[in-house]
């Protein structure tokens, strides 16, 4: 390697460092936070609640590794075993925050359009199962390469580690039928949503007695209206730029491009820290989750007052 090469590996890394290391750490910090809001909460310790906590500790994971997924597009010189933890075990949290984000939205997704037997789903009946269905695939499939499927040559990259078959099985046979998952279920729920809430206003309308939309069903509409927009703008924000990352990394792939592009890695950063994103939403949407530190947040305010109006007073 010539020191030109150095420089620009040099420069990359900085580039990559410089944008991960800040979504990483808000990463970690808000899912420490909705953790330990649920660990605290004796009310929230049911199964659901503990499949939400698996998806956070995913996530948190996720966020740890996030600097390094990026980095797995440059040329580093680094030996074969060091190299195949440096891209296994990313992609390994990846898959494995990817499964227990599609487990979470399946447990929900029945939950809502067959109550009656929800209690009675496996995933309930056998918690460290559903566990083991969640990560154990995403571990044996990210493992692959330490088992001979690779394409070593000498030079640390990603092209090195996963062939071509690879990662097109991972990206058109994994992830992207989960994303598709996860989209389909979130539009049946508001589908479903949608007609229980003209049930309700035929409904509402008949005791009423009248034609015209009242108040209440206005409101209703409202928060309707609001929860498809939230929905359609978390999409938006979260999985967009990293389904644009996504078919950016396969067209160079195809095209066999030696070198990432400063706009693929700014892609790779953005699109990946978007999409670990989801669970915290989902979190703090939920006020029970967080309830313990905002508590903490008016104790800490409560604290503080009495200093500052004693510190002003001093003052006058």
């Amino acid at each position: 390697m010539d020191f030109d090469d150095s420089y620009v590996l040099l420069s990359e890394e900085q580039l990559i460092y410089i944008i991960t290391i800040p979504l990483s750490t808000s990463i970690i910090l808000a899912n420490l936070i909705i953790i330990l809001g649920i660990s605290w909460n004796r009310q929230l310790h049911n199964t659901p609640n503990y499949f939400f906590l698996s998806l956070l500790v995913a996530d948190l994971c996720t966020g740890v590794a996030l600097p390094f997924i990026p980095l797995m597009g440059l040329n580093r010189h680094l030996s074969f075993s060091s190299c195949l933890v440096a891209h296994v075990f990313p992609n390994f949290l990846f898959l494995a925050f990817l499964f227990n984000l599609v487990m979470v939205h399946y447990e929900r997704y029945i939950c809502i359009i067959d109550p009656l037997h929800y209690s009675n789903l496996w995933m309930h009946r056998s918690f460290p199962l559903t566990l083991l269905v969640v990560w154990t695939p995403a571990l044996l499939y990210a493992s692959l390469p330490a088992f001979g499927w690779n394409n070593w040559t000498g030079c640390c990259s990603y092209r090195r580690v996963f062939p071509n078959a690879f990662i097109f099985l991972e990206v058109y046979g994994l992830v992207l039928p989960a994303i598709l998952a996860i989209a389909a279920m979130t539009g049946h729920v508001l589908w479903i949503t949608r007609g229980q809430l003209k049930d309700i206003c035929r409904l509402h309308r008949s005791v009423e007695r009248g034609s015209q939309a009242s108040d209440q069903e206005q409101k209703l509409n409202l928060r309707y209206t609001r929860c498809v927009v939230a929905v359609s703008l978390t999409f938006l924000a979260c999985w967009v730029p990293y389904l644009i990352y996504m078919h950016v990394s396969i067209a160079l792939v195809v095209s066999d491009s030696k070198r990432s592009s400063t706009t693929h890695i700014v892609l790779s950063c953005t699109g990946i820290g978007s999409m670990a994103v989801v669970p915290i939403v989902l979190g703090l949407a939920n006020r029970q989750y967080t309830e313990p530190a905002l508590k903490l947040l008016q104790k800490l305010r409560d604290r503080w007052r009495p200093r500052t109006q004693a510190s002003e007073e001093a003052t006058v």
